[in-house]
């Protein structure tokens, strides 16, 4: 549905006519839905909320008042191309979110994924891909062309430099600054950030099992305690731990670290 005779569409609200609604979104009083917006069933949009298009939001998201979604980007190089924002399922983005759209020099988009938490004042840069699960605090603040995985914490007033990537359970303590990539499972802490171990508490709350959890300390020695190279450390856990689903992550975020890992 596009039109803001929708009963759940507040008539202090503003919608275009070419937005499309699920019959049960609801938008609060001040807020504005643009042109090229699609949004899912069941999805809340609080007041004072400003979305562009185009941008995607799938079902039963809430997204809190002052927030601002799929406005260009700040990148100087962006020149109005039609790039978007596609955001999943479930997801609570609070007070004062700030999300751009992609540019061209890159995939032309910015993705959420599902069941996330963003809170209030997190910045999602241009070109981001956030997984599902994960945790953004308040003021986490991703730079350009930044992915986080799967379940990854970020603590509050986290900032993560362009093109890092943040390993999926991966878990950054409050006021890290994120120079290079965060390796799966690794918690990281300071300015800059450096590894602090294996994020052990946070897999048992995910069901790791004790055999894992003890192979995968193992994994961190063979990367952060034999001198190794990232290249020489891929090699040993594919050597000895290539039948563990689980340090797969763990293998695929360190091939994949063309910044560097944290060290």
């Amino acid at each position: 549905m596009a039109t803001s005779d929708w009963s759940g569409v507040h008539p202090q609200a503003i919608v275009d006519p070419s937005a499309k609604l699920a019959d049960n979104v609801t938008v609060g009083p001040w807020s504005y839905i643009g042109p090229g917006v699609e949004i899912g069933e069941g999805t809340e949009i609080l007041s004072h909320v400003v979305v562009k298009g185009p941008t995607v939001i799938g079902r039963n998201n809430r997204i809190f008042q002052f927030s601002s979604i799929g406005e260009e980007c700040q990148d100087k190089k962006y020149a109005g191309e039609p790039t978007t924002l596609t955001i999943g399922d479930n997801n609570v983005i609070r007070e004062n979110c700030t999300i751009h759209r992609g540019t061209i020099q890159d995939r032309g988009e910015t993705r959420i994924g599902s069941g996330n938490l963003l809170m209030a004042y997190v910045h999602v840069a241009h070109d981001c891909v956030v997984g599902d699960n994960a945790i953004l605090a308040n003021c986490a603040t991703l730079a350009g062309h930044v992915n986080v995985g799967d379940f990854a914490i970020l603590g509050g007033g986290t900032m993560v430099h362009q093109f890092c990537q943040i390993g999926p359970h991966s878990m950054a303590a409050g006021g890290s600054i994120v120079l290079k990539d965060i390796p799966a499972y690794v918690m990281a802490s300071g300015q800059s950030a450096e590894p602090h171990g294996m994020n052990v508490e946070g897999l048992k709350r995910r069901g790791f099992s004790k055999e894992v959890l003890l192979t995968l300390r193992r994994a961190y020695k063979v990367i952060y305690r034999q001198g190794l190279t990232t290249e020489q450390a891929v090699e040993e856990l594919t050597n000895a731990y290539s039948d563990i689903p689980e340090i797969r992550p763990l293998i695929d975020s360190l091939r994949g670290a063309h910044r560097g890992i944290i060290r």
